[in-house]
């Protein structure tokens, strides 16, 4: 698999500390309890997005009051050390001072203005000075947005209605891409979706992640008819997942072959597992990419970007229309910009590399020690691991993991004061605010809960 993606075979060694019995205190979440039951009869679920639910973990959701640095605080005042980082955007930590300061200001001045704002152009300069695929960029406010607005741009330049996607990549809720799409469909057992016409799929084609005789395959099949090729070069809707070696590299090669698009979906990866994303991380250029996520800084934001040529058939300089009232709005562009700046200081993904690795390995080494089968690993301030033997390529084989018994985990977790993502198919966030205590901690939490459930 992938750089860092791997437990070396030499064991880490645990903190002195992990030796110790590891207290477990009942966890009161009594209020929590009483705001989700009154959030049922208001929301579908009672949650605004379906993972949050707690379904696969088993239990009721932890209702969150505040967070700062690498900390949430529940409303029962239970504190956690963070994993999520509201799915990925707090890569500096929450509620960064320099970003929450900048935020001020900027409200001083409004909210919205649905106009040019010179933030766009220069959060826009940030973003295409740093990914290597990005020539122009148009920004949305979301990452389902972004995906929504790049599948029409493949079409419209290639002429072309089909794509790939690959199983269990997630490129957002549109009906084109509920297919296969793992995460949080696969966390709750549905179907991709009730409601997703067949005629809207029926240009959707699917090949298992990291095979490139399936890719070949459907490029003999289709002829002519592939607009592109659409992946998280490096999967986290289906757990955390590497790319092998050649593979990003053979997509390239097959896509320029059939005068298809690349399109790295890097919604997830990009700024965080390396300032330029996985395209710079893997030195493999795509022709088109969208993003989100770390550059709002925690703010709704997404967007696409690629070769100016490919950009130049967006409305209004050509006739591929998309539009967006918040699209652009100066809160979203002025903590984008901060985080950015924040990101670029000497050592940062460094640091993020070297605190991720220790806590990746630490996990293994505490899943080894309870007798536990796992498979997991890394990339800079990306991890994630399954309760099954690895490695894991695929979506198809990530479902080997024992989603029960991670249940379990989760749960203890949070009674040692960890959260993670409720779900055994979604990967964890580190950030710079995280802590060698935190990490020492968190392992020690790990060891004790695995051994609990064992």
């Amino acid at each position: 698999m992938g750089d860092g993606s791997v437990l070396p075979s030499a064991d880490p060694v645990l903190p002195a500390s992990s030796t110790a019995p590891v207290s477990t205190p009942v966890l009161n979440t009594t209020r929590s309890q009483e705001i989700f039951t009154a959030a049922q009869k208001l929301m579908p679920g009672g949650v605004s997005s379906p993972v949050r639910a707690f379904k696969s973990v088993g239990g009721q959701p932890i209702v969150f009051d505040h967070v700062n640095g690498a900390y949430a605080w529940d409303v029962d005042g239970n504190r956690y050390i963070d994993y999520i980082g509201s799915w990925g955007p707090a890569i500096c930590g929450h509620a960064h001072p320099e970003v929450i300061a900048a935020l001020h200001a900027a409200l001083d001045k409004g909210t919205s203005f649905g106009a040019p704002c010179v933030l766009e152009n220069q959060l826009a300069e940030l973003v295409i000075a740093a990914v290597p695929s990005i020539e122009m960029v148009r920004f949305v406010n979301s990452g389902t947005e972004a995906c929504m607005s790049v599948l029409r741009l493949m079409r419209a330049f290639t002429g072309r209605e089909k794509i790939i996607k690959f199983e269990g990549c997630y490129h957002g809720h549109a009906d084109m891409f509920l297919v296969k799409a793992g995460s949080g469909v696969a966390t709750l057992g549905l179907p991709d979706s009730p409601g997703v016409p067949r005629s809207t799929t029926a240009s959707t084609l699917t090949a298992p992640y990291n095979d490139l005789e399936a890719v070949k395959q459907l490029f003999a099949e289709n002829g002519g008819e592939i607009a592109g090729v659409i992946l998280e070069p490096v999967v986290g809707n289906a757990g955390f997942i590497t790319p092998e070696a050649g593979f990003l590299e053979g997509l390239r090669e097959i896509t320029r072959e059939h005068g298809a698009l690349l399109v790295f979906d890097e919604v997830m990866t990009g700024f965080r597992i390396s300032y330029g994303g996985a395209q710079a991380r893997f030195g493999i250029t795509p022709d088109l990419t969208t993003m989100g996520k770390v550059i709002g800084g925690g703010l709704p934001v997404g967007a696409y970007g690629g070769r100016a040529d490919i950009m130049a058939m967006v409305a209004p300089a050509g006739p591929m229309y998309q539009a967006g009232t918040l699209s652009g709005n100066p809160l979203a562009m002025t903590a984008g910009i901060k985080t950015l700046e924040l990101l670029k200081q000497p050592g940062s993904y460094e640091r993020l590399d070297t605190i991720t690795k220790r806590l990746s390995e630490g996990i293994g080494l505490a899943a080894r020690a309870a007798g536990l089968p796992y498979s997991g690993g890394s990339i800079s301030a990306m991890f994630g691991f399954f309760l099954c033997e690895g490695p894991v390529r695929n979506f198809e084989e990530a479902k080997a993991t024992d989603s029960v018994r991670f249940g379990k985990l989760h749960r203890a977790m949070l009674e040692r004061g960890v959260y993670l993502a409720p779900s055994s198919f979604e990967a964890g966030f580190t950030s710079l605010a995280h802590s060698d205590a935190d990490i020492d901690a968190t392992i020690e939490a790990f060891r004790g809960a695995f051994a609990e459930i064992a």
